[in-house]
């Protein structure tokens, strides 16, 4: 009887551990991950629209049919990527993501205490460098401590009428994510 108990604890024990290993290692096996599918809707160093949610189509998850969205996907491979963008008194904001999908850093129209945004995103050895010969408008940067080589970044801006839709996605057309060199 004893040896029975301790081969249903060891096969519960080794099923226990093979089911959080899988659970664990989904996102890293995965083929639509965020990444891939951010990659679908066009060119990457450039901010590109998303379609919008109609009944039945979802081209995201967790994507608010009363907003306009645009994403660009980056690297900071060889340089830092600087975003900016003019948008409407409208409610907006962008969030910064890492390659798994996961929220690094987000601002609104409600933090924000300057327009446009100019937003600088690098890694810490990459400020170090601006900090040494910064730009002449560094001052008025947001600076984002990258924590890793790639990203993609989400612009979204509240649409409040359907007449409002074709200046919102105009002005989410007209956002820069563009690599900022560091000058020597």
């Amino acid at each position: 009887m004893i040896r029975f108990v301790l081969y249903l604890l060891g096969g519960l024990a080794l099923g226990g551990i093979i089911h959080v290993v899988t659970v664990l290692g989904v996102p890293h096996f995965a083929e639509r991950d965020a990444w891939a599918r951010v990659a679908a809707f066009g060119p990457d160093g450039r901010f590109n629209a998303i379609p919008r949610v109609a009944p039945g189509v979802k081209p995201l998850p967790g994507i608010d049919p009363a907003m306009a969205h645009a994403v660009c996907r980056f690297s900071l491979a060889k340089a830092p990527v600087r975003i900016k963008a003019e948008l409407p008194d409208n409610y907006w904001s962008i969030a910064l993501y890492d390659r798994a999908g996961l929220v690094v850093y987000s601002l609104n129209d409600r933090a924000a205490e300057q327009k446009p945004i100019d937003v600088l995103i690098a890694t810490a050895e990459q400020i170090a460098q601006l900090r040494e010969n910064p730009p002449e408008d560094f001052e008025n940067i947001v600076i984002v401590d990258w924590p890793d080589r790639d990203g993609f970044a989400m612009l979204k801006a509240f649409v409040p009428t359907p007449s409002l839709r074709p200046e919102i996605e105009a002005a989410l057309g007209t956002a820069s994510c563009q690599a900022a060199p560091i000058a020597p």
